[in-house]
């Protein structure tokens, strides 16, 4: 497949602000305390950054009040609220305000308390949501894990998938974590463990779900010719796709087709790739389901055959297909939107600076976002720059 699409910008920085379970902490600060990290790696300081993404800071302008945090006065922002796709979908954004001349050098940052604030549980709010209250709340569906609970019964009942098929996908994020000295879990896991766990919402099992753990990171983003001038070998940006398809559950066509058919198509043409071309598979892993839908809807398998493809540890370490090689949202860290780890990893992978959890000869990356209930997704292809 060719392209005629020229990569203009590379992300030249990542961090982490401390994960896990906290005390005494604000997004805020480890918003701010990540990005100038971020921005150390690279070689760059606060004054050179003109541009700010932030999303799921509890706030109605979360990057004019990063702003403020880090005294700078930015050109351009955005704070686009689509879930855990939001990072992926800024990478886009942030390519083309440095196509366009609007700015030079993008912060993205994410942080949240979700461990922290155990008095706001995970999906469970009460903003007035016109459909969830009116077509979702009668039934009794419980928010996030209900909707995604569904999408799996369906997976099983129009494809015959198994519960112990979904248990592989946790097993092997555990397994990536043990690899990973920032992971939450490095307790061993077995497929009997997560259909042991207990039942949330059926079929999905306590294990088949994401951590609820603070945390948060930052992206470093600028122009591609002044990355190569820059202290980390930088990574192109290769291509990007979105898609919305819908805000709640109920309003969704088809649960088991995902926006990543759009999303992942796009991104793949505008990059001149395919699926073979890629090394190392960075797929947001809020459920077990989420993963299994983003590898049918990416192309990786076909619709269906997702089940089989992840079966006999083909994506845990030392497998065939390198997936979620951080330990993911399942085990290694999850504090609200976990979008931002995707291309944290995927970066780190490209550089060759994971230890023992490395690629080898890990060239090309694919981030795949999911916000919501499989509502929005966002595809961004990632290459190892040759300077």
């Amino acid at each position: 497949m060719s392209s005629t699409y020229v990569p203009c910008s590379a992300i030249v920085g990542v961090a982490e602000s401390p994960l896990g379970a906290l005390s005494g902490q604000h997004a805020l600060r480890m918003m701010g305390g990540a990005t100038v990290d971020a921005l150390i790696e690279a070689g760059l300081g606060l004054d050179d950054v003109d541009c700010l993404m932030v999303a799921g800071f509890p706030s109605g302008q979360p990057s004019c009040e990063l702003a403020d945090y880090l005294g700078i006065e930015p050109r351009f922002v955005s704070s686009t609220e689509i879930g855990g796709s939001s990072f992926e979908f800024f990478i886009g954004q942030a390519d083309l305000a440095i196509a366009s001349g609007q700015c030079d050098t993008v912060a993205i940052a994410y942080a949240n308390t979700r461990k922290q604030d155990r008095g706001r549980p995970l999906g469970f709010n009460e903003l007035p949501f016109l459909f969830r209250q009116n077509y979702e709340r009668p039934t009794g569906l419980i928010p996030l894990i209900g909707s995604y609970a569904l999408a799996a019964d369906r997976h099983m009942h129009e494809f015959g998938t198994t519960s112990a098929q979904l248990a592989e996908i946790a097993v092997a994020a555990r397994k990536w974590a043990q690899l990973n000295p920032k992971a939450y879990r490095h307790e061993p896991l077995t497929v009997e463990d997560v259909l042991s766990s207990p039942m949330v919402a059926s079929p999905l099992h306590a294990r088949d779900c994401c951590l609820i753990t603070d945390g948060g990171g930052a992206v470093i983003v600028t122009r591609l010719d002044r990355a190569r001038d820059l202290a980390k070998r930088p990574v192109s940006v290769l291509g990007f796709g979105q898609q919305v398809k819908y805000q709640e559950i109920s309003l969704a066509r088809d649960v088991v087709r995902t926006g990543a058919i759009e999303s992942g198509r796009r991104a793949f043409e505008m990059a001149g790739l395919t699926t073979d071309d890629v090394d190392v598979t960075q797929i947001y892993d809020s459920f077990t389901i989420t993963v299994l839908l983003g590898l049918e809807d990416l192309g990786f398998c076909a619709k269906g055959e997702g089940g089989a493809f992840v079966e006999g540890g083909r994506i845990a370490p030392g497998g065939a297909f390198p997936l979620n090689t951080s330990g993911g949202g399942l085990s290694y860290t999850h504090p609200g939107h976990f979008g931002i780890f995707l291309l944290i990893e995927a970066v780190r992978q490209l550089r060759g600076e994971t230890g023992e959890r490395q690629v080898e000869g890990a060239e090309v990356a694919v981030a795949q976002g999911f916000g919501g209930v499989l509502s929005t997704s966002a595809t961004v292809l990632l290459g190892r720059d040759i300077r």
